[in-house]
């Protein structure tokens, strides 16, 4: 039976990784390409003895969007003997999965493709365009923020302490010269993230990195978080310490998915 990390794991992945690969196929000119006429449903199924875990990805002409659970009839299903086996091959560890659904070979290459796209993603992976840069930097603060409503969601014992503790609170995160923006809201103990500027209320913790270049000195941790804020990195408004709180949660994270 999974380990309660390793179904928070799967959750990460399922809830907040799955997702942002509408950002690939709607930034990645190539891969856009790819998808443009493909109709499809794609699951990830791992047994457990509690019961199956999984998602599936929906491919529409262009369209795309991740349904949790199982899929009754799935065009292709990669399937795991263990959940630990999912999250390893999702970490891009060398995992083979149960492979069905052949007849659709075409679709199943483009999965593969996609599934490798999301290793820019990887800590050590330094893209050298500018367009990737800004990709990578995007799928970031995307996923992060959304991991870490799904961090506290999942019942996480830290995260949860802290989010109970704390009154409604917008944590920001922008990055100059871009439309780069997320953010996660938390009240008494509920989580829930967004992308985009939170325009509401003002936030509690204003995360603004500076450009690009500045983004992915943290995010590659050219610099630790605390010395990219003496170095000009990122500039912080509002209580540092929250901050600094909030990184640790990130660097957790990380460690999780990787």
């Amino acid at each position: 039976m999974a380990t309660e990390r390793e179904l928070l794991a799967a959750r990460l992945f399922t809830h907040a990784v799955f997702p942002v690969m509408k950002v690939i196929l709607n930034d990645d000119p190539k891969m856009k390409q790819k998808f443009s006429d493909v109709e499809a449903r794609v699951q990830f199924r791992a047994k457990d003895a509690a019961g199956d875990i999984g998602a599936w990805l929906v491919f529409n002409k262009g369209e795309f969007h991740v349904e949790q659970g199982i899929c009754e009839s799935p065009d292709i299903t990669f399937s795991f003997s263990s959940v630990k086996k999912m999250n390893d091959m999702l970490a891009g560890k060398p995992v083979i999965p149960g492979i069905s659904g052949f007849r659709n070979f075409g679709v199943l290459v483009k999965v593969f493709a996609l599934l490798l796209s999301l290793k820019i993603m990887m800590p050590d992976a330094r893209p050298n365009t500018m367009d990737k840069k800004t990709l990578k930097v995007k799928l970031a603060f995307y996923m992060i923020t959304t991991a870490l409503s799904q961090y506290n969601k999942g019942g996480d014992p830290d995260m949860v302490k802290w989010t109970t503790k704390q009154p409604d609170r917008i944590y920001q995160i922008t990055v100059d010269g871009t439309d780069i923006a997320a953010y996660l809201r938390v009240k008494a103990g509920k989580s829930k993230a967004g992308r985009g500027v939170y325009t509401r209320k003002r936030p509690f913790i204003h995360m603004q990195f500076h450009g690009i270049e500045g983004a992915l000195a943290v995010l590659l941790r050219d610099v630790e978080f605390v010395e990219g804020v003496a170095k000009g990195f990122v500039t912080i408004e509002g209580a540092p310490e929250y901050a600094a709180q909030l990184n640790d949660f990130m660097q957790r994270i990380q460690a999780m998915l990787t």
